[in-house]
């Protein structure tokens, strides 16, 4: 039996629609929103409330004590199970630089656990590394990296079973441009992260196909007047720019001057949060790092660089509008749509519409998140 959603407002790309009825159809997918009653079926009443896409984080290493790289099914089904917490109903659970032999295990075990974990769906596998520069290092270990290896992609995509969506490389690395071009083919998007590129590298990178710089301002090289350098290109190249709007990574007039840089679909909210996110302060590890998290921010114990964010999705969304940096509708499509857009998902998730699957998330005036549906079925309720 189809069921209708009643809310004050619904938060469709491009137009926020007013009370209305919005169908949940039986197959979890929705139908097309309308005005009148209707004249049978279950009404879900969210008349106080308005309704937005489900969040879509497409860089997060962890959450509540669990870390992607600990290559642990359970920990996977639990990172999973409690991000409708933040609101997230899709999401690329995100490696770090690591030895192929782990980065294999990782691969094969998203393949094995994405198509049956409930909660939060595992839209993919973003490789954060192993092919940076270590002068930007930041939290990853530098003795991993080196240059980009098509083969390793393969088979890292065939342990997968094909769910490799993104990877992050430096494009300054001998044989980049050939390795973006070979990806592309594949259909895996590449990032640009943990760079000492020049803007001409960039450049290049882009055109061989590269369309998203990896939390930007944060492990690259940064602008100067003689020489743009990787927040130079992310800023004029037109592609999709990461943003981590936590108060600690990004100053929000730097984050103003991306968003005023960016089209209305190329800035994309992430977390990149690590496995101490919903923990609150404490000791904790980001892949073989010591990591301290306190007042908010997870900090390497060894020299006080940012390590990872503790970032909930939905606090990004609150800071933005915050901040004045962005209307309710905008900060909303920059965690949803905009991400599954940079990433090729834009039509399995992000968005309120008809065919779509029905990941949807309830808020209240204060952009307080009050429950996260998937498929139609509620996940979380506060």
């Amino acid at each position: 039996m189809t069921s209708y959603l009643y809310a004050k407002r619904f938060y469709y790309l491009n137009e926020e629609k007013e009370a209305g009825y919005l169908p949940i159809l039986e197959d979890g997918r929705f139908g097309d929103y309308q005005k009148e009653k209707p004249t049978d079926g279950q009404i879900i009443d969210y008349g106080n409330f308005s309704i937005a896409p489900g969040l879509v984080d497409t860089h997060i290493h962890g959450f509540m004590g669990h870390d992607v790289m600990d290559a642990s099914a359970e920990g996977l089904e639990k990172i999973s199970e409690h991000l409708p917490s933040c609101g997230v109903t899709s999401y690329l659970p995100t490696t770090l630089t690591a030895a192929k032999e782990e980065l294999d295990k990782v691969c094969q075990l998203i393949g094995q656990v994405a198509p049956h974990a409930k909660g939060a769906k595992m839209q993919g596998i973003f490789l954060e590394g192993p092919f940076f520069t270590e002068t930007y290092k930041g939290a990853q270990n530098p003795s991993y990296m080196g240059d980009p290896d098509k083969t390793q992609l393969d088979q890292w995509q065939e342990l997968s079973q094909g769910l490799v969506r993104k990877i992050a490389l430096a494009p300054e690395r001998q044989g980049a441009v050939d390795f973006i071009q070979h990806a592309k083919r594949e259909g895996i998007y590449t990032a640009l992260a943990h760079t000492d590129a020049t803007y001409d590298q960039c450049q290049a990178a882009v055109e061989a196909g590269a369309n998203i710089f990896v939390h930007t301002y944060n492990g690259m090289r940064g602008l100067h007047h003689r020489e743009p350098g990787v927040v130079g290109a992310a800023l004029t190249l037109g592609q999709f720019n990461e943003l981590i709007c936590d108060g600690h990574h990004v100053h929000p007039v730097s984050a103003k001057i991306v968003k005023e840089m960016s089209a209305p679909d190329r800035l994309v909210l992430i977390t990149d949060c690590m496995r101490a996110g919903g923990l609150g302060d404490c000791q904790s590890k980001l892949g073989e790092f010591d990591v301290e998290v306190k007042n908010g921010a997870a900090r390497l114990t060894s020299n006080g660089s940012l390590a990872g964010s503790v970032l909930e999705l939905m606090t990004a969304v609150q800071n933005v509008i915050k901040w004045g940096l962005a209307s309710p509708a905008q900060a909303l499509q920059m965690a949803s749509y905009n991400p599954a857009l940079s990433v090729g998902l834009e039509k399995v998730c992000g968005q309120l519409a008809a065919g779509h699957p029905a990941d949807f998330i309830v808020l209240d005036d204060d952009f307080n998140l009050q429950a996260t549906y998937i498929n139609g079925q509620a996940h979380y309720e506060k």
